[in-house]
């Protein structure tokens, strides 16, 4: 199948906000053409994505993946509910030696390896898995049924048999984000989406919020405030990249590519990271959202931005604007000079025809499921 990368460009502002925060409780920063930016990192935009799929989803379309350190018990809980005279500690104890024939090195390791139980049972029961792990309701059930399989009397599983188990019916977020078992590579699921860390087109310094609580029922002599803090924020317009390699994730989902593609824009478009936002209530629609299909490579355009935009010498103007600016010219120059342009492109709201055809937001995503309909169907883009 000929290789086809959707790449998703955006323009958004955030009013003061704190979407991102480093350990100090800090908004997250990054170092860009010298100066200091705004950056939210892709980790805290993709887990808004997850949230948004699985509020989308209700268990209908796709499978959804839990990332749990109890990977052990919710094995346990799945072979007894198949089974309910399955005794706990028993099925604790296959479950943890089913899971880990996957694995070059256990995955399910006991916590009491300095004092070890004769009794096998015993010691299942306060084991674990170290690392998150990802799995799907019906990759579960799949392995308990192995495991089931084994406790009645039947052969052991093999290796390759419960590999499957792990591997098949993948859920979207695996397909799209992967998933990374150190114990085990050959549970490994390359992502087929890559999600670029955002930054603000401009320079960006720091501010801080001095606030204060008042206790209700305190008496009238003892005045003053009852708690002092301060946050930190920030206002920033924001580039934000991401690409999905559609040959890839057709591989995993087959049919249900078009419609997982479009859900992936939806999500990275119109999902917002939780930080802070009861305090700042930063719900703000990106202002462009372009979009192209490309059939030789992704291409990230952050390079528009390597130097800074400028809001004009009084600020009058703002970053929108200079920001639409200098990523068209840039889009011309990368098509002209470099990579030449993609098989379509099209792009919502402001812009112009540098981002190809303007479409409104529901055009343009029904567009995207049409491409990707034709070309998993064998018809190339129209």
């Amino acid at each position: 199948m000929k290789r086809l990368f959707m790449d998703i460009h955006i323009l958004q502002t955030v009013p003061p906000s704190c979407i991102n925060r480093d350990d100090t409780g800090s908004p997250k920063t990054a170092v860009y053409g010298g100066v200091t930016r705004a950056r939210v990192s892709s980790q805290a935009w993709k887990k808004a994505m997850r949230d948004m799929f699985r509020n989308a989803i209700a268990g209908e379309t796709f499978e959804m993946g839990i990332r749990t350190k109890a990977l052990l018990e919710l094995v346990t809980e799945k072979i007894m509910n198949i089974q309910p005279g399955v005794e706990e500690k028993r099925a604790s104890k296959f479950a943890m030696d089913t899971i880990n024939l996957a694995g070059e090195k256990k995955i399910i390791k006991s916590k009491n390896n300095d004092n070890k139980k004769e009794d096998d049972s015993e010691e299942a029961e306060q084991s674990g898995n170290e690392a998150l792990f990802l799995i799907t309701p019906k990759q579960i059930e799949s392995v308990a049924r192995l495991a089931l399989r084994w406790i009645n009397g039947d052969k052991k599983p093999t290796k390759c048999e419960v590999i499957d188990a792990l591997n098949i019916n993948k859920g979207i977020d695996e397909a799209l984000f992967g998933r990374m078992v150190a114990q085990a590579p050959s549970l490994n699921t390359e992502a087929c989406a890559q999600v670029a860390h955002s930054i603000s087109t401009h320079k960006v310094i720091t501010e801080y919020d001095f606030y204060t609580a008042v206790d209700d029922i305190e008496n009238e002599d003892h005045a003053g405030a009852a708690f002092l803090d301060t946050n930190e924020f920030y206002s920033a317009t924001f580039y934000r990249y991401s690409t999905v390699a559609i040959h890839e994730l057709q591989e995993y989902l087959q049919g249900k590519t078009p419609e997982a593609v479009r859900m992936f824009l939806d999500a990275f478009a119109l999902s917002m990271p939780t930080g802070k936002q009861n305090s700042y209530a930063n719900n703000n629609p990106p202002f462009l959202v372009f979009v192209t299909f490309r059939e030789d490579r992704p291409v990230n355009m952050s390079g528009a931005f390597e130097k800074a935009v400028s809001a004009g010498k009084d600020g009058s103007e703002g970053y929108e604007q200079a920001s639409i600016y200098a990523l068209e010219r840039y889009v011309e120059e990368i098509h002209d000079k470099w990579v030449g342009k993609p098989a379509s492109m099209f792009y919502c709201g402001r812009g112009t025809n540098t981002f190809g055809e303007s479409l409104s937001f529901s055009e343009l995503r029904n567009k995207v499921y049409k491409l990707v309909n034709e070309y998993v169907s064998g018809g190339g883009l129209s």
